[in-house]
């Protein structure tokens, strides 16, 4: 299944989308010499996420690419798995829903009995056995040359993005050697 996505840069193949109207508004405030003063703050929404007909969280978000957010997250609970088919993945922004629909049948009813609220910026929910396992993962061994952090520094920085627009929000950049291929940011480091 292929999602179409609008880059506002050709070096990534996902990138933020600071024009957005939906992702930010205007607000009306007094500087330091009392002048009146507009900036922009980012939106924060709730997001709720469908996996076929079940209900499985309703995250707050920025809502750029909710359709990724929803995969992701999903399958970072382990509920979507290795190779799954994943027939449709439709996203309603009036009512600020995503639908992930796949070819298997899911029930997670005794797997979301069992949640686990997280701390950090926002308080966040895992569910079930997301943890188990954890221990035995280990990291490919991938060389990392200064030079590559210095040229992903630089790209990074100037990329148009809602951090550079408005501020007081994550990122996070997914990277091959020296290259930038997915920049996404959002209200808290978990989505």
């Amino acid at each position: 299944m292929q999602l179409s996505v609008k880059t506002d840069t050709d070096a990534y193949l996902i990138a933020p989308q600071p024009g957005l109207a939906r992702l930010t508004r205007s607000v009306v405030g007094r500087d330091h010499t009392g002048a009146d003063t507009t900036i922009s703050v980012v939106e924060e929404r709730p997001l709720t996420i469908f996996l076929n007909s079940q209900e499985i969280v309703t995250a707050m978000t920025i809502g750029d690419y909710p359709e990724y957010l929803a995969l992701g997250f999903l399958r970072n609970q382990g509920m979507l798995r290795d190779g799954e088919d994943i027939t449709s993945v439709d996203y309603d922004e009036d009512l600020e829903v995503v639908v992930v629909r796949t070819a298997r049948k899911t029930n997670y009813e005794e797997k979301m009995r069992k949640k686990t609220r997280t701390s950090g910026c926002a308080v966040g929910t895992v569910f079930g056995d997301m943890m188990e396992g954890l221990e035995n993962v280990t990291l490919p061994q991938t060389p990392v040359c200064t030079s590559w952090l210095y040229s992903l520094s630089a790209q990074i920085n100037r990329t148009p993005s809602l951090y550079l627009e408005a501020g007081a929000i994550h990122g996070t950049v997914l990277c091959q050697g020296s290259r930038p291929l997915v920049y996404m940011e959002d209200v808290g480091r978990h989505n």
